[in-house]
């Protein structure tokens, strides 16, 4: 990684705002360490002085006044566009000419549902914070309003992290705390299990109005590496693709049910390890990244559909929507040459 001269006047500000307390010294070197990687991962513009000139000032106001979610928060564009502001950001660190997405004539099918007002609803793998910036920009220019106004199924983490917060104002989410983090601390149990109660609610809610994409990654997390280096699609939680099916049916709407794979890992990786503590380090490279749209799922007949057992065909249905990403993915993997 390139050094940063002592003058580089981000770091000059990063210094002040930690002098002065604004920011706290693990959020300085996490700012710092990001700062330097995004400059040295789009080396060839400068780019990352306007782009983190802008992206300090809402991260600061989120210190000093953090924005509070509700359970279905809209995307804000007016008075500042933070929708646009977040793909902006990742612009310069995708290689667009080698990007791709695969299965646009799924996602032409989708949009006509959308239109006759019936809900879709993308089970997908999730591997990256800006996973919905990424959509939005390899879908710009040919389904720009399909991809601006999908909801996505938020964890608190993408909210409540200052240096989140900015890219999750600009999206429709619906806010809820995942099984991994219900649970600590055990006091606050119960109040996140009715705030989750209320984005279901909100959830039944939109699905009733019609005409609603939502993301939701089943698995309730980031795919990460394994103890080979190799990355690993997290496995899905039947519990949580029953409930939508459930959510689904009694919206009395037509519910379509698609896979999606998402090929983002190398533009922002998770921590290796799942972490408690807010605030984790982050680091980005140049790269292009990839979508693959796949073809609307029978939820009602896959192998072990038979079963007798409610628990088994529920097991028998997450494990045969996993493997339909998987499989996309797998060839995004070969289109890319990364297989």
């Amino acid at each position: 990684m390139k050094s940063s001269k002592s003058n580089d006047p981000f770091i000059e500000k990063l210094k002040e705002l930690k002098t002065k307390k604004i920011i706290t010294d693990r959020y300085f070197n996490i700012l710092k360490s990001f700062y330097l990687c995004y400059k040295n991962a789009e080396a060839e513009t400068t780019a990352h002085e306007k782009i983190f000139r802008e992206f300090l000032p809402l991260v600061v106001h989120q210190f000093k006044e953090p924005f509070q979610f509700q359970p279905y928060h809209e995307r804000i564009r007016k008075p500042y566009d933070y929708y646009q502001f977040g793909v902006e950001f990742i612009r310069p660190l995708v290689d667009i000419e080698d990007s791709y997405v695969l299965g646009k004539s799924n996602i032409d099918k989708m949009v006509e549902q959308l239109a006759a007002k019936e809900n879709v609803i993308l089970l997908a793998n999730h591997q990256t914070e800006t996973d919905p910036q990424a959509i939005s920009l390899l879908l710009e220019d040919t389904y720009p309003q399909f991809a601006e106004e999908m909801i996505f199924v938020a964890g608190d983490r993408v909210v409540t992290d200052p240096l989140a917060i900015p890219f999750s104002m600009g999206r429709n989410l619906l806010c809820i705390f995942s099984k991994r983090y219900i649970d600590t601390p055990p006091e606050l149990k119960e109040k996140k299990q009715i705030h989750n109660q209320k984005t279901m609610q909100l959830m039944s809610d939109l699905l009733k109005e019609g005409g609603k994409a939502i993301y939701v990654a089943p698995s309730g997390g980031r795919d990460r590496r394994n103890d080979q280096g190799e990355i690993e699609l997290a496995p899905f939680d039947p519990q949580s693709i029953e409930m939508f099916l459930l959510m689904a049916k009694k919206s009395k709407r037509p519910t379509h049910f698609y896979p999606l794979s998402l090929l983002t890992y190398e533009l922002l990786p998770p921590p290796k390890s799942v972490q408690q503590e807010l605030g984790e380090e982050r680091s980005t490279k140049h790269c292009p990244i990839h979508l693959a749209f796949g073809s609307e799922i029978n939820m009602n007949e896959y192998p072990g559909s038979d079963s007798v057992e409610k628990s088994e065909k529920r097991k028998k249905r997450s494990e045969y929507i996993y493997h339909l990403v998987q499989q996309n993915y797998q060839k995004l993997l070969e289109i890319g040459g990364l297989s």
